[in-house]
């Protein structure tokens, strides 16, 4: 079992009311939400609840939202028994000569043919292509290598500007996939660092798309750590340095739609009174997707009318909109051409709707399709191992599909 999910929600939502010395009902006025919320809650007679609805509760409580649902903290062991190392991947991030510049420190020992740009771009093709994929153990055991490599590059080619800018670019790039590990894996702090070192190499870089798909990332960094208006903020002001013109080229509308649905994330999980311009950025990416026609992947992200529609069926779970959100459902064009991980998303967001709808045998189908598309990712997501406690708790056969699914994500009853 991953380290972090040995408690429930309700568990750890007692402790921390407790520490805070505060009643259910002082912690449910405090937050924002209903008293019943929180009593079935702590009673674990519901394991999970809207993502607003937590963040306002974890705000309330002055904690991150991670701590209060519980993110795993560790990789799990892979096949032949070994395990990727946080440490590992936060000594890359942030090696100590860079405080102190001690010799022979390991990152500082160039190899002897650094290597070429070239082999760098691959080298990060492919570890983006696992990080879609989901595997996450497999990208916790290249990343740390490939931020040293990147960073060795750009030492080696300090005499010229268009390789070591490139080697930059590829850095940039690493540092944003570390920060989304990291912050999975219940690492916040680590990632902010990482997010700096990867706005500091975008800049090196001389890319502005690069920096523009950073912000994308930050805004979604903060957005998990419950930092929502500060996630706003900086999708929105980079979305209004780069909106488009009826000249723009489509990566252009590409990354402003990005933006622009990372902002609308963070506002759907801020709460009722958000939900209209949740509803006017959608119709602005929404209408970016429309102008580019088709679904691209830049920068490792997708974007396009199929990543839109799926964007929509997930604020509509957020709404508690679920009878709509299963109708947009069925109307998303060519699921096929998302990332697996994208995939596995949406068919949550099914699950959850379903769930909401007391379709439970539904909600479990889901699930399984799920987990077809990204089967590794499924024993990180917080929210589907919490949906599937839930899920398990109202189930009274000892064997079924469900059942089946909780032992292969750890999920006990």
């Amino acid at each position: 079992m991953h380290e972090g999910f040995e408690t429930s929600i309700g568990d750890r939502l007692g402790r921390l009311r407790t520490r805070h010395g505060l009643t259910q009902e002082q912690l449910a006025e405090l937050a924002g939400v209903c008293v019943d919320t929180v009593r079935k809650l702590e009673q674990n007679r519901r394991q999970t609840a809207r993502m607003a609805t937590l963040n306002q509760l974890a705000r309330a409580l002055d904690v991150d939202v991670s701590v209060l649902v519980g993110s795993p903290v560790t990789f799990e062991a892979r096949p032949d028994g070994s395990a990727p190392s946080v440490l590992a991947l936060r000594r890359a991030v942030s090696p100590v000569g860079d405080l102190i510049g001690a010799p022979g420190e390991p990152d500082r020992e160039d190899p002897e043919e650094p290597p070429t740009v070239g082999a760098l771009r691959a080298s990060l093709r492919a570890t983006e292509g696992t990080r879609r994929a989901g595997r996450m153990g497999e990208v916790g055991a290249v990343l740390p290598q490939l931020i040293r490599d990147a960073r060795a590059a750009v030492r080696a080619y300090e005499g010229s500007e268009q390789d070591r800018s490139a080697a930059y670019a590829v850095l940039a790039e690493a540092y944003q996939v570390a920060a989304t590990t990291l912050t999975a894996l219940g690492n916040p702090d680590a990632a902010f660092t990482a997010m700096e070192r990867a706005t500091a190499a975008a800049r090196h870089a001389g890319d502005p798309h690069l920096e523009a798909i950073g912000a994308a990332t930050l805004s979604w960094v903060f957005t998990k750590q419950g930092r929502l208006e500060d996630a706003e903020h900086v999708a929105l002001a980079h979305a209004d340095r780069v909106e488009p013109t009826f000249r723009s080229q489509p990566l252009d509308l590409s990354l402003w739609g990005i933006l622009l649905l990372r902002a609308a994330t963070a506002l759907v999980r801020q709460g009722e009174r958000q939900y209209d311009r949740v509803e006017e950025l959608l119709r602005m990416a929404t209408a970016a997707a429309a102008g580019i026609g088709r679904d691209r992947l830049d920068y490792a992200t997708p974007f396009g009318p199929t990543n839109t529609a799926v964007a929509k069926v997930n604020f509509q779970v957020e709404m508690d909109r679920c009878a709509p959100a299963l109708t947009t459902a069925r109307t998303v064009p060519d699921l096929a051409s998302l990332p697996p991980t994208w995939r596995a998303r949406f068919h949550v967001d099914r699950a959850l709707a379903h769930a909401a709808l007391d379709q439970d045998e539904a909600a479990t189908h889901a699930l399984l399709t799920a987990e077809r598309d990204a089967p590794e990712w499924m024993r990180y997501h917080g929210t589907t191992r919490r949906l599937v406690s839930d899920l398990h708790t109202r189930e009274r056969r000892r064997t079924s599909p469900l059942t089946e699914l909780a032992d292969r994500l750890h999920v006990e009853r």
